[in-house]
Order: structure tokens, then C-alpha cells, then sequence
């Protein structure tokens, strides 16, 4: 943590014990829903956390639970009304809706869609129903879409009016009447054209797509491919369902990165961050390598064993041999693991200096 965030979170605690919490609001409003989450999972407690949420502005409620971990939120949630529950999930986007739910036991799930709105709630089995590693389950349907005779002015028009509720209003997308995808154009290209402008004229037709039951690793580094910022999704017909944004992308390719990691240390990959795990989590994903390893290395013990008449020409107690390999290769496995782990915690922030 920097000196400034410090101070920052200093500040933030001698307003909230002080009961400044006009003072308290001032200084959330310039503050990233990021940080806040941040804050309230290390310096707070689980009575505190539910009572600061409550103190926030409603402009950043939803957009800070979705940075909380995901003990967090199941805490939260419990101990919300269905008034204040309601109010969280109906202002955010479903794609982070869906995420939370595949975190949650299922009374909490069953609890989030009863406090859902229809509409919402029919969006947001379907997207359930995806597999969890396809394009589907990371994709949004708050897109903006346009018909291809609309001119630029119409369309700018339409944004106006359903922008606030959509993921991102830069890349829009040009459908027919049946929604099949025919172009995209962005909102810098409608801004240097002419407001009477048709769409289909300055749209682009050479649209790179995902299909919805396409590996979502695949669908992440088309973005580091291409440089996108939101990805069509669509079906087998050529309709488009939803969009890929470029942020649950960086989050695909984390968490793929994270799970080859632990691959290559001979390690189960793992969807909690190590420090949310137990120590028989942690048992179950490394003691199966470390049985094969150290079955293997007792085929070389084996082989040093046959050897043994040869090996004691070279040196007394040659029974002693059989075993160095297990013992060098079973620690030298076990510290692989380890280092492996925590490296990869403190890279991508789950494990801190301070962390005991």
C-alpha cells in the first residue's frame, strides 16, 4: 500500500469512528469502488463492513460490492434487507449478477432472483445456463444496437436514452429485423459524421465475433489480439445474444494465467485466493502430484537398489542410496508448490506484505 492510499484509509477511519459521516461521504465520492472494497475488507470487521456499506452514496453501492471477495458479499447479503438487496442487484449489470450467483450457496442464490426483477431474473438463468467456461457465461446483454436505416443523429438519440442502463455505449452494434449481426460502429465514428448520415454507410461490416459456447480463454485473447474493448457474442443463426467487455476479459486471462501456474507446480488449480483457503483445501489440490512424484522417484530408488553391489564399490552404506531420491525430489516438490503459490498471490494482489 502506497503512503498516499494510507493516509487515505486513515482518514477514512477517523471519520467513520468519529461519526463524521457527511465528511465520510465527501471523501468516498473521490475514491475508486476498487480501493473502498479494499479498505473495507482490511480495516474493518464483519459488523463495521455492513454498516460502512450502508453509509455509502448510492452511486457507488453496487459498484464497490462488486470488488468485494466473494465471503464479503455472502455476509452482506445475509445480513441485507430485501429492500437493500433489491436496490444492489437491480443497479448492476448482469453479467456481474451472474459472477456473484455462481459464488453464492444456493439459499443466497435463490434469495438474490426472488429479489430480482422478472426481466432481469428470465436474463439471467439464461446466462446460467452456459457452460462456465464458455463465451456465454462472461457476456452481458446490455448492449446498444441499432437498425441499419437509422442516421447518426437517431442513433445518438437512442443512446441518450437507453445508454445508462448498457455496460458501454462506445462500440455499438447494427442488427436486421431478426437481430442478426450486420456491422458495428463506434461512437468516434458517428461523431465525425454528419448527423443525417445513415448507419449502414458508415458502419463497419468486417465484424470479429464470439460464438456463445466458444472457450472464454479463446474469447480473451482475441482482445489481446485485437485490441477490443467489447466483443460481439452470437449464436448458431448469427443473432447477437450479448457482449464481451474488455474488462471481464483481463479477468479471464488472470485467472487462466493463475490456474497454468499452478499446473506447471504440480498443483490443482484453485478458484479461491490462497489466503481464503483452508488448510484441507490446500492438502487436497497438492497431495495428488506429490503422491505421483514420489512414486516415481521410488522407481529410481528401485533402479539404485539394483545397482547397490556396484554403488558400494564407491561407497559404504550404499542402502542409503535407495532413498535420497524420494527425500531430494518429495521437498524439492513440496517447496516448488509453495513458492509457486505465493508468488502468484502477491502478484496479482491476493497475498500482501503484511498478510500473516
Amino acid at each position: 500500500m502506497t503512503e498516499e492510499m494510507q493516509k487515505i484509509y486513515e482518514a477514512l477511519t477517523a471519520a467513520f469512528e468519529g461519526r463524521k459521516f457527511a465528511d465520510l461521504r465527501i471523501k468516498l465520492l473521490d475514491m475508486e469502488p476498487a480501493d473502498i472494497a479494499n479498505y473495507m475488507e482490511e480495516e474493518l470487521d464483519e459488523k463495521e463492513q455492513l454498516m460502512f456499506f450502508r453509509l455509502l452514496p448510492k452511486e457507488l453501492a453496487s459498484d464497490v460490492f462488486i470488488e468485494i471477495d466473494s465471503d464479503t458479499q455472502e455476509v452482506l447479503i445475509k445480513a441485507f434487507t430485501d429492500k437493500e438487496l433489491k436496490a444492489v442487484i437491480d443497479d448492476m449489470y448482469l453479467d456481474d449478477t451472474v459472477d456473484i450467483i455462481d459464488e453464492m450457496p444456493a439459499n443466497v442464490v435463490k434469495r438474490i432472483l426472488k429479489n430480482s426483477d422478472p426481466e432481469n431474473r428470465k436474463q439471467i438463468n439464461e446466462l446460467l445456463e452456459y457452460p462456465d467456461d464458455s463465451a456465454g457465461s462472461i457476456m452481458t446483454t446490455e448492449y446498444v444496437s441499432f437498425s441499419a436505416k437509422m442516421t447518426v443523429d437517431q442513433a445518438f438519440d437512442k443512446i441518450r436514452r437507453t445508454g445508462i442502463d448498457k455496460e458501454t455505449v462506445y462500440t455499438c452494434y447494427v442488427t436486421d429485423g431478426k437481430k442478426r449481426l450486420i456491422g458495428v460502429v463506434t461512437v468516434k465514428r458517428m461523431l465525425l459524421s454528419e448527423k443525417d448520415d445513415l448507419v449502414e454507410n458508415i458502419m463497419d461490416t468486417n465484424v470479429i465475433t464470439a460464438s456463445t459456447l466458444e472457450d472464454k480463454e479463446q474469447v480473451a485473447m482475441k482482445f489481446s489480439k485485437y485490441d477490443f474493448l467489447a466483443l460481439p457474442v452470437v449464436d448458431k443463426e448469427g443473432c447477437l445474444v450479448g457482449i464481451v467487455t474488455v474488462d471481464d476479459a483481463v479477468d479471464v486471462l488472470q485467472e487462466e494465467a493463475t490456474e497454468d501456474i499452478q499446473k506447471m507446480a504440480a498443483i490443482l488449480p484453485t478458484e479461491k485466493p490462497y489466503l481464503k483457503q483452508s488448510v484441507w483445501s490446500i492438502w487436497k489440490a497438492r497431495i495428488p502430484w506429490l503422491l505421483l512424484l514420489m512414486v516415481s522417484a521410488t522407481f529410481t530408488s528401485m533402479i539404485l537398489s539394483k545397482y547397490e553391489a556396484k554403488l558400494s564399490m564407491l561407497a559404504s552404506g550404499a542402502a542409503l542410496y535407495a532413498f535420497v531420491p524420494m527425500l531430494m525430489d518429495t521437498a524439492g516438490n513440496a517447496g516448488s508448490q509453495s513458492t509457486s503459490t505465493i508468488i502468484r498471490g502477491m502478484a496479482v494482489g491476493e497475498i500482501q506484505p503484511h498478510d500473516p
